[in-house]
């Protein structure tokens, strides 16, 4: 019986994602999918700056932004006018080497990471499914199908459920997934069309009675159109484009010349109890779904996956122990919690029906965004939530110290060197290491060399201060670019006992 390391179900964004890191950590998987293809309609969309800087350690950030489409500004229309524009470049500067947004179709999307996989040698096992599986505590034993229709027994040290919204290792483990369904009836189409909007920025208008969000795709002239459907018989037919109204449509000055492909949905929003059971997990669709606001779905399943990945590959290539595993769970539900009920907020309130819900949207929202948009601060407050580089783990079991205003947790802060270097290059070795940003102590560099912790010293700048680190603290990274601990005295006398009460950098005996 083949045994492997990981088994991965599902491949959509989310079990790619995992696939790749843990390929390129070295660790042997195995990825099946139900479907005979990858999906040939582009669904999500939205890439924000955090998947970016996560992708750029991977070596694959070049190959995304060359297929996709970057987003320099948001626009918001009430009754037809434009009152207010956020740009996305401003917002983000200073705070990433990517700012804005990044428009790629997730088909597309797949195709590059199945690619990339490809070329390490690893393949997607297509109209393979998940039947059953039991997690015998050492390892986790599974039923496939195979393509033929055969079924196959097989072994793995680790299950990552990657199956989407009805995931099957989800409803295996018996985890439950309460939430809810709204009302409302959306659309969404890829179309051809020309006028003021099809300009390669998001545009989204609030009307009385429709809603509808533009974004630009790399096709000239091509846009996405994801809307509210405002007939009342929408559940007695099927409907098509012709059936949607146009009033928003309208308002946006956009001439729709020609529909590529057109579906509606309904829009879900629920996160499961709980994210893992002993030697399985759930990540992405399967763990959390939410409204499509601020294209944040996508991201944050890939988020889930670079999150377990690197904990994984630190346990299997027996540098930490099962303990690791411990902080999956309440470093991203946390942050599911949160973005569910952000997201729920800020979608009732786009789509809610009524006198005064009318008044806010025609008469409020003129006169506030404006002003909201014209504060920096707001601006900055702003792109730091969509793009994700906000996700912080201050109450993980990880996460340990305060250095100036950069706490256990954080997200290393950016920091350019010179017009070509920066302070993210290190991170793409994908594992721990140590920063100091001006002088160093000997005592570190004697540590960490014995550690075998890959140790990093910067020059103590302007930009260092700004972003908020102090000089010649002692900063611990993980592999996923986080800091895990922040010591304001410049030495490493904490590194040892923090590193071995959470078993990590273990000698390579693997416990799995």
């Amino acid at each position: 019986m083949n045994r492997i390391p990981v088994l991965i179900v599902g491949a959509g964004p989310t079990g790619l994602v995992l696939a790749l890191w843990l390929t390129k950590a070295g660790i042997a998987v195995r990825i099946i999918d139900k479907t005979a293809e990858p999906g040939t309609t582009s669904r999500a969309l939205g890439v924000q700056a955090r998947t970016l800087e996560l992708y750029r350690q991977m070596g694959i950030a070049d190959v995304a932004l060359k297929e996709g489409v970057e987003v320099a500004g948001g626009n918001f229309w009430v009754d037809g006018k434009r009152v207010a524009r956020l740009s996305l470049t401003d917002s983000g500067k200073g705070l990433s080497p990517f700012t804005g947004l990044m428009n790629y179709p997730q088909d597309a999307h797949e195709r590059m990471l199945i690619a990339q996989l490809l070329a390490l040698g690893v393949t997607v096992e297509r109209r393979t499914e998940l039947l059953r599986f039991y997690d015998e505590g050492a390892i986790v034993r599974a039923t496939i199908k195979r393509a033929d229709g055969t079924e196959e027994e097989c072994e793995a040290f680790f299950l990552a459920g990657c199956d989407g919204a009805h995931s099957v290792v989800r409803t295996g483990l018996r985890i439950g997934f309460p939430g809810g369904t709204y009302d409302e009836l959306f659309y969404v189409a890829d179309a051809d069309g020309t006028g003021v909007v099809a300009d390669h920025e998001v545009h989204v208008d609030f009307s009385t009675a429709d809603f509808l969000a533009v974004f630009p795709m790399r096709a000239e002239g091509r846009v996405r159109l994801i809307g509210a459907v405002v007939k009342t018989d929408a559940e007695q037919q099927r409907l098509t484009f012709a059936d949607v109204s146009d009033q928003a449509i309208r308002d946006l000055k956009l001439e729709v010349q020609k529909v590529n492909w057109f579906s509606t949905y309904r829009v879900h929003h629920r996160v499961a109890d709980s994210f893992r059971r002993g030697r399985a997990f759930i990540l992405g669709d399967a763990a959390h779904v939410h409204s499509p606001v601020g294209a944040q779905g996508m991201n944050t399943g890939i988020g889930d996956a670079i999150n377990l990945a690197w904990k994984l590959a630190a346990v299997i290539n027996g540098e930490a122990t099962l303990q690791l595993l411990d902080s999956f769970q309440p470093e991203r539900i946390r942050f599911a919690r949160r973005l569910v009920s952000t997201t729920d907020r800020a979608f009732t309130f786009v789509t809610k029906r009524g006198a005064f819900a009318s008044f806010v949207r025609r008469t409020l929202l003129p006169i506030a965004l404006p002003l909201i948009v014209g504060r920096k601060s707001a601006r900055r407050l702003a792109f730091r939530t969509i793009s994700q580089l906000g996700i912080e783990y201050r109450g993980s079991p990880l996460s340990v110290g305060k250095a100036g205003s950069v706490r256990g947790g954080d997200r290393l802060p950016w920091v350019p060197l010179s017009a070509t270097e920066d302070n993210f290059a290190p991170l793409a070795s994908m594992a721990w290491q140590a920063h100091i940003y001006g002088a160093m102590r000997v005592s570190v560099r004697a540590i960490c060399a014995e550690l075998q912790l890959p140790l990093h010293v910067f020059p103590w700048s302007p930009a260092a201060k700004k972003a908020g680190l102090m000089q010649s603290a002692f900063y611990v990274v993980r592999p996923d670019g986080y800091v895990a601990l922040a010591d304001p005295h410049g030495g490493a006398n904490g590194l040892r006992s923090y590193l071995a009460q959470r078993g990590l950098i273990l000698p390579a005996v693997s416990e799995v």
